[in-house]
């Protein structure tokens, strides 16, 4: 598995497995799966509703097999209704409880996107927090205070643009490491990728295969689908991959 040096010498592995969209009852056994072909990277989120059954699969792969938590790399997230600086701390210690680890490898900012406590989607404009009164520079700040009482190792955001992000780079007192954003050939995103390469940011991409199964309301009818697209078929020929 290749790697990415982080700051501090950590090694962030490239490749990481996403659990969006794998339901309970199923995502034990993709875990177990996916550490034995060789992932270390295991990427997740409380929005999910999924951690507690991937914090299982994790423990008893670490109790059954050779591998040790030094050898994998966790990501969670922060969600949009935690983003009060006093939110911040019992938010991680829910995702570590149902993780059943003492320290998460990664821990991101989900959305630049503040919602009232207790919500998992805003349905009306009056269940989003302005961000005049929830500033992304004051949840930041809790997330650095995290590293700095060993509840994770390195923080970030997800979905942030290039005006977010560049405020939230030039406001820090730990810079965040990683922006996590849809990114694929159909979304190449060339100016964040720019913005990231000379910040020293690492640009994780979601959906990098086009995310076919995505609910229908959000699909267009007659999309292009990114693993049949001529030029992708064309490089895979070429170089005796997949696709994929």
């Amino acid at each position: 598995m290749k790697t990415l040096s982080m700051a501090n010498g950590d090694f962030l592995p490239m490749i990481g497995l996403g659990t969006f969209k794998t339901d309970q009852g199923k995502i034990y056994k993709v875990i177990r799966d996916a550490l034995e072909l060789g992932y270390r990277h295991i990427d997740c989120a409380p929005i999910y509703g999924n951690q507690a059954e991937i914090g299982a699969a994790i423990k008893d792969t670490l109790n059954s097999d050779s591998l040790k938590r030094e050898d994998l790399w966790l990501t969670s997230k922060l969600w949009n209704d935690s983003h009060a600086p006093e939110a911040v701390k019992p938010a991680i210690e829910k995702t570590l409880s149902e993780l059943k680890i003492d320290v998460l490898d990664l821990y991101l900012m989900h959305w630049p996107v503040a919602i009232k406590p207790g919500l998992l989607f805003p349905e009306t404009a009056d269940d989003m927090i302005p961000l005049t009164e929830q500033p992304i520079e004051a949840t930041w700040q809790a997330m650095e205070e995290l590293v700095d009482i060993g509840l994770c190792r390195h923080i970030g955001v997800s979905n942030f643009n290039t005006k977010n992000l560049t405020a939230l780079l030039d406001s820090a007192r730990i810079r965040p490491e990683v922006n996590q954003i849809e990114l694929h050939p159909y979304l190449q995103q060339p100016e964040m990728f720019r913005l990231c390469q000379t910040e020293g940011v690492v640009l994780t991409a979601y959906s990098p295969l086009g995310s076919t199964d995505r609910p229908e309301r959000l699909k267009t009818p007659g999309e292009p689908i990114l693993l049949q697209d001529p030029v992708i078929l064309a490089i895979a020929e070429k170089h005796a991959a997949t696709p994929a």
